[in-house]
């Protein structure tokens, strides 16, 4: 019904920063919540951002409100997480995720669509 590809992940020195991108494609990403989790080794998939379907709420998990922004561009069918200050608590696997649902969640049962995640590393 709809497919996510994510994007932009990569090694990184500890204060770095990243801009992870996920593009949709097979139905009008307009129509979807978007949200990053994230999930490292032995731990829970961990909520990390959400937006709104035309982008004007955003929610963030906890550690991570101050130094991650999301945003969407509905012209391009990609919502993006922006990543400064990086630390090595952040190391994991970025999935993004959709919603169809109207309305923000923030557990993973929530959302209908998921990419295929991308592995971001920090180094101290």
């Amino acid at each position: 019904q709809v497919q996510l590809v994510e994007s932009g992940g990569g090694m990184v020195q500890a204060g770095a920063s990243l801009r992870l991108s996920c593009a949709a494609s097979g139905r009008a990403f307009s129509s979807l919540a978007m949200g990053w989790f994230r999930q490292a080794p032995g731990k829970e998939r961990e909520f990390v951002a959400a937006i709104s379907q035309r982008g004007g709420n955003t929610y963030y998990g906890d550690f991570v409100k101050g130094r991650f922004a999301i945003s969407r561009d509905n012209i391009k069918n990609t919502v993006y997480l922006q990543m400064n200050n990086l630390k090595p608590e952040d190391t994991a696997v970025y999935y993004c995720a959709g919603r169809s649902v109207y309305g923000v969640a923030y557990a993973k049962d929530d959302y209908n669509y998921w990419g295929q995640g991308t592995q971001v590393t920090v180094s101290s």
